[in-house]
């Protein structure tokens, strides 16, 4: 009931978003190191009192860096699954106006409300687009005026929300946002290692009821080195096109061929993720 309360305040007010968290850890693969950090904070969760006598507050949140579609977003719901608390979703298109001073008001009112609805998970997907002109005064200061009033809620915030931000570019990142304090931990999401390959092949395989058993499991993995995840999900779907229109089931050989004709992000931009790895290596926490 009291979700459910939530779920209504959220949607009458429109600033931020109520998402389902329908999806826990065991539909993401591999990131152990992140999983470990997170079971850890799931008990001061559970159990705050204890947490506050023994002299911890609740967890500020975590900042997800790394290659497009390795699985931020779904760490941030699987998050909120786990824990048991509402997932919200912080959409800044939502909060900027037209009008002189109505996007600082529309911020100030959304953090509000996630405050007077906490505990809950606050989801901010794509930050680096969100502040792309917080350095500049290409919109008349907005952007920038924004950025400070929510680097002022990160550091100051009441309430319990864990925050979960997710980007993909750390160039257009502003670097007041790594420092402590902001976040609790910044990790760093790679490609997916072979033995979280096979996993991912299996978690989807079995969301489209499909047998995992039915396919070779190991040679899709070697086949999709260099693969995120979410290109590997498409090879899945692709697959399952090609098998229905041909009449018959989906076999290891057709989504091998769906793998040897996708040329993965890897391949394509590969100068700008080795950027990203060198940069991240001794700024962040491997998630792995």
């Amino acid at each position: 009931h009291a979700l459910e309360a939530k779920r209504k305040m959220v949607q009458q007010d429109g600033l931020l978003e109520y998402w389902p968290a329908e999806e826990g850890m065991s539909n993401v693969a591999g990131l152990a190191g992140l999983k470990d950090w997170l079971a850890k904070r799931r008990n001061i969760v559970a159990d705050p009192l204890r947490a506050t006598e023994f002299g911890l507050s609740f967890p500020r949140g975590v900042l997800l860096l790394g290659v497009p579609g390795c699985g931020k977003s779904l760490c941030a719901k699987a998050v909120a699954h786990e824990w048991g608390l509402p997932l919200l979703k912080l959409d800044p298109a939502n909060l900027y106006d037209k009008y002189v001073g109505d996007s600082e008001k529309n911020f100030k009112r959304a953090m509000q409300m996630a405050e007077r609805l906490a505990p809950i998970v606050l989801w901010i997907d794509e930050l680096e687009k969100a502040f792309a002109s917080a350095s500049s005064e290409e919109d008349g200061g907005v952007s920038r005026r924004v950025f400070g009033t929510f680097l002022s809620w990160l550091q100051e915030r009441r309430g319990d929300v864990f925050v979960v931000a997710t980007s993909n570019d750390v160039a257009k990142l502003p670097p007041e946002f790594i420092r402590k304090g902001r976040f609790d931990e910044v990790f760093f999401i790679d490609l997916p290692s072979a033995a979280a390959r096979c996993a991912i092949f299996t978690i989807h395989l079995r969301k489209r009821k499909q047998d995992p058993r039915s396919c070779d499991v190991a040679r899709l993995a070697a086949a999709s080195e260099g693969f995120s995840g979410a290109e590997m999900e498409q090879a899945i779907v692709a697959g399952l096109y090609t098998a229905f229109s041909a009449g018959t089931p989906l076999t290891t050989e057709i989504l091998l061929a769906e793998l040897a004709s996708t040329r993965p992000l890897s391949r394509t931009m590969h100068e700008r993720l080795d950027d990203l790895r060198r940069w991240a290596t001794a700024r962040t926490v491997n998630a792995d």
